[in-house]
């Protein structure tokens, strides 16, 4: 049976090597990495699934990152992402059970919106992610307008014009 865990329990290395395996070495080249560009990811917004075993099998990682507007003010989001299940486990519904954990956990401590690049079918099928608000942003590398989703886990609305990147400062 697998249980879901706080990211910071698991080594870093162990973290690693399941991204690599779910997404290759070379996925330091994308646009996502660059948008949470040297910001450290959230632990209190970020979820591991172990097996029976012990051994990390998933991994959901959350970012502080902002919309960066043109008068260089910064509207604060959480980037949610990559999840990651090991190939081996693809398909049995860790990454949906990890999703689930972050949307519960970011409404109840009424965070930032959140946001991703992801599939809107998937996305918003589940959790209400959608592509709504988010016309007016832009990528520091290449992306899908309609897969550059949010979602407001309080009802603050959505929006505005400028560029995703990281958070100059966390605000408490």
């Amino acid at each position: 049976m697998s249980v879901i865990v706080p990211l910071n329990i698991m080594s870093q290395d162990a973290v690693e090597r399941l991204l690599d395996a779910a997404f290759g070495p070379d996925r330091h080249g994308r646009t996502a990495y660059l948008i949470r560009d040297h910001m450290p990811w959230l632990p209190e917004l970020s979820f591991g699934i172990e097996d029976e075993k012990g051994r990390l099998i998933g991994s959901l990682q959350s970012w502080p990152v902002a919309l960066t507007h043109e008068d260089g003010s910064q509207t604060p989001l959480i980037m949610v992402g990559p999840v990651a299940v090991d190939p081996t486990v693809q398909g049995t519904g860790h990454g949906r059970a990890m999703m689930d954990a972050v949307v519960t956990a970011a409404r109840a401590q009424k965070s930032d919106p959140l946001m991703m690049i992801g599939d809107p079918e998937y996305y918003g099928r589940f959790w209400g992610f959608s592509a709504e608000g988010t016309a007016g942003w832009n990528c520091p590398g290449p992306f899908e307008p309609r897969r550059l989703l949010a979602l407001s886990v309080d009802g603050r609305p959505i929006g505005g014009l400028g560029m995703l990147g990281p958070r100059i400062s966390i605000q408490a």
